[in-house]
């Protein structure tokens, strides 16, 4: 039996990444694989080595393989990335740094298959709006990205899509981590934005795109988490999708049977759920808040919190690492020299490269709209984007 190969270097901040991968304190892997939890922050720290011995257990204990802990150029590092999560208080640091782990195990994978094609190039402008600002700053950043990006007037497409074209990396977490709500941050590569796999909702799905696209924009140096930077996110979301010019007229001034027929219709027509609109009507003043919260209770009522009437039933789809995994196993460079490449666990590799959320291993029942798409990584070597 062959003794498994095991890097020359090791990389404490490795070990720390495959740790929370696994979603276990230090103390746990110590237990694990019978150590101190010091000797196992000695080794995350870099104040000590592990033996050849030592790495192929901890790898073996860990699920991954002992070239993992090598160090990785220059990658995403939990110094030099920092997340935005939604709520700080609802999960708990582990789940989160679970989550964060794997966001930085996509950028290996990105990385790994950008080798050998080219993804599009990152264009995310920066509009940075201050904690204490008090006016306008998200709807004016959200407006000076509809014109940095070309977007003409009217509903946003597929949102999925547009921020992949502008060189974001948007992949579905693992269900481990579905606690997590969908989160973004800044990586050395590209901007990451990782989507809930539990949320299946089209409506939603669009509305956290658009709240993270808000944070990569408006706030790549303010603190992550806090109810003012998520208020922000919000008011970018919506302005981005609901742009006050073109639907303050159209909202319903108060609420009966033709104001929710109304505001079925316009669910349909700008992508959004109705909590969005009635949010956005209250925030343009065209109902009080007394109108906004009675509305809220009829959506309870009506169970409509959790499950809103629609006409989409399938979420949009990442589709830059899956194309360019189907284009490179087409071309014979197959799937394991590509996890192999990136040293991702296998289960996690394929939970990155789907364009629909996994379980358990497998394809999520959710019908796949399209095996096309508008970002096509050509082997040639540059990006394009068809019509």
């Amino acid at each position: 039996m062959s003794t498994p190969q095991v890097p020359t270097l090791f990389a404490g901040d490795r070990l720390t990444l495959a740790r929370q991968l696994e979603g276990l304190r230090k103390s746990d892997l110590a237990a694990r694989i019978e150590k101190s939890a010091t000797t196992v922050a000695a080794w995350e720290a870099g104040t000590k080595r592990p033996t050849a011995a030592n790495v192929a257990q901890l790898a073996l204990g860990l699920g991954v393989t002992p070239a993992f802990f090598a160090p990785r150029g220059t990658a995403a590092t939990t110094e030099d990335a920092v997340p935005h999560f939604r709520s700080l208080r609802s999960t708990s640091q582990r789940a989160r740094d679970q989550a964060f782990a794997y966001g930085l195990l996509a950028v290996d994978i990105a990385d790994a298959i950008e080798k050998h094609v080219e993804f599009p190039e990152v264009d995310v402008p920066s509009f940075e709006v201050s904690v204490e600002d008090v006016g306008e700053g998200p709807e004016e950043a959200a407006r000076e990205l509809r014109r940095a990006w070309g977007i003409d007037s009217g509903p946003m497409k597929h949102m999925v899509r547009l921020l992949e074209n502008h060189g974001v990396l948007v992949v579905f977490s693992p269900t481990q981590t579905s606690s997590v709500d969908a989160y973004s941050f800044e990586s050395a590569s590209r901007p990451v934005v990782v989507l809930n796999p539990v949320k299946s909702d089209y409506y939603r799905q669009r509305f956290d795109v658009a709240h993270e696209l808000g944070h990569l924009v408006m706030h790549r140096d303010a603190e992550p988490g806090g109810r003012v930077v998520e208020e922000q996110a919000n008011r970018f979301a919506s302005e981005l999708l609901m742009p006050a010019a073109e639907i303050r007229d159209v909202l319903p001034m108060a609420m009966n049977a033709r104001a929710w027929d109304a505001l079925g219709t316009l669910k349909e027509q700008w992508g959004v759920s109705i909590q969005a609109l009635l949010f956005r009507a209250r925030r343009l003043g065209t109902i009080s808040d007394v109108t906004y919260r009675n509305a809220i209770i009829t959506l309870s009522q009506r169970g409509w919190r959790r499950n809103e009437p629609g006409l989409v039933t399938a979420v949009e789809q990442p589709s830059m690492l899956p194309r360019s995994t189907e284009l490179l196993e087409a071309s014979g460079i197959s799937r394991e020299s590509l996890v192999d490449q990136a040293r991702a666990p296998r289960d996690l590799f394929d939970i990155a490269i789907a364009r629909v959320p996994r379980f358990d291993g497998r394809d999520d029942d959710v019908e796949v709209q399209s095996r096309t798409s508008n970002v096509i990584p050509l082997l040639t070597g540059r990006a394009v984007s068809s019509d």
